[in-house]
């Protein structure tokens, strides 16, 4: 009972001094309205990453020569990962490499009458689209047949076919590109859809992508510097690649070091380490008004003890306890700092839910932080109000009543 007498004195209390109590607890809401909507806006960018890295496929990984090691050489054939070394690895790894080739690109303008436009080819080996979940809306994609006979063709995008021939579907007709100086009619074999991502939307290029067989991009023979790998899911791919490329270096007859790899899942958690870090610092420094509301709880309860002080006399010498005045005046703060915590809440929910509907990001609201947001601005009241509270229990009685 003497719980709830307290508190409705507190409402009393903030009831009477409305404009005071809002400006007190003003900086508790922006300091916590600003540490949700760091929070949230950083757990949003994160599973946009991940969202954006699971659609390309978390299990590509690349494995490539360390360039440092060749500085001061020149680069050797030996140097180069061949067909052979593909084979071994394969051999290898049967369960863990599920599709491997040489990562090789290229770029040609191409024109289809009086309409133009650039592609960007990326050479593929068979069934790639299997791996990087790509949909195959009209014909096929590259096969082990174009690979064999190093065919003069190519899939591209529903939006490039729009393009170039006006309709969805051009599969049979005919692109003409300039590949290692060399024209080439490419044959359109397959046409692919895919959801724009947030890497397309940084991609400022306005050429298409394309993939045409892997061999057709190779200048000289089947070596390469690069290979583009898909691998077991179910392995770390952390340890996996370090396995594939001390191996190859192994039958390759080069130092551990010679060859590195770079894994999607390394690449996201990369990001996500950097995201996270910046959500956590800009919060801290956020946070920092959540002391400064503290201060402010501080003043106004100080304020509020000195403005009733004859009241505290005439309830101590009604038989109030000390520790009776010390909780009123403590529950007063913490009720000041918890309403602030629920307001700075509920708009740092808002600005959150703004800002990532303007940037077309659905919003992740974590209820662990604003059980911890209004949680923490709770204790910084009372951690502020403790020395007025005390300063208000230890007047002495007499001297209270006379206070004027």
């Amino acid at each position: 009972m003497l719980l709830l007498e307290n508190i409705k004195l507190a409402l009393t209390s903030i009831k009477m001094n409305k404009m005071r109590s809002f400006l007190t607890m003003l900086g508790i809401i922006i300091g916590i309205s600003s540490v949700i909507s760091i929070t949230s806006i950083g757990a949003s960018a994160e599973a946009v990453v991940s969202k954006e890295f699971e659609s390309y496929g978390m299990n590509s990984m690349y494995v490539y020569i360390n360039w440092q090691m060749t500085q001061d050489r020149p680069i050797q054939y030996s140097d180069l990962i061949l067909p052979e070394d593909i084979e071994a690895l394969r051999a290898r790894f049967p369960q863990d490499i599920l599709y491997a080739a040489p990562y090789v690109t290229g770029s040609s303008e191409t024109k289809v009458g009086r309409i133009q436009g650039r592609l960007s080819m990326y050479g593929v080996a068979a069934d790639y689209n299997k791996f990087f979940h790509m949909d195959i809306v009209h014909g096929r994609m590259i096969n082990q047949s174009d690979l064999d006979g190093k065919r003069d063709r190519i899939v591209i995008d529903e939006k490039a076919s729009q393009h170039f021939f006006n309709k969805s579907n051009s599969v049979g007709e005919t692109l003409t590109v300039t590949i290692n100086e060399e024209i080439r009619e490419l044959t359109i074999v397959g046409i692919y859809r895919k959801e724009a991502s947030l890497f397309d939307q940084l991609d400022t290029s306005d050429s298409y992508t394309t993939y045409i067989p892997y061999p057709l991009l190779q200048s000289v023979d089947d070596a390469t510097s690069y290979l583009e790998l898909y691998t077991n899911g179910e392995k770390d791919q952390n340890r996996l690649g370090g396995d594939i490329t001390t191996y190859l270096s192994r039958i390759k007859d080069k130092d551990p070091e010679f060859y590195r790899f770079e894994s999607a899942e390394l690449q996201m958690g990369m990001i996500n380490t950097v995201l996270g870090t910046l959500s956590i610092a800009i919060g801290a420094i956020a946070a920092i008004s959540l002391v400064v509301g503290g201060i402010g709880i501080m003043n106004i309860m100080l304020v509020s003890v000195t403005e009733r002080t004859r009241e505290i006399g005439i309830r101590k010498s009604l038989g109030a306890r000390t520790k009776d005045i010390m909780t009123q005046f403590l529950i007063e703060s913490m009720i000041l700092a918890g309403i602030g915590g629920i307001l700075g809440t509920a708009l740092g929910i808002g600005i959150a839910s703004i800002g990532m509907s303007i940037a077309g990001v659905a919003v992740i609201i974590d209820p662990f932080m604003i059980l911890l947001a209004v949680g923490f601005s709770a204790v910084v009241g009372m951690f502020f109000g403790l020395y007025p509270a005390r300063k208000a229990a230890r007047l002495d009685p007499i001297e209270a009543l006379r206070y004027e």
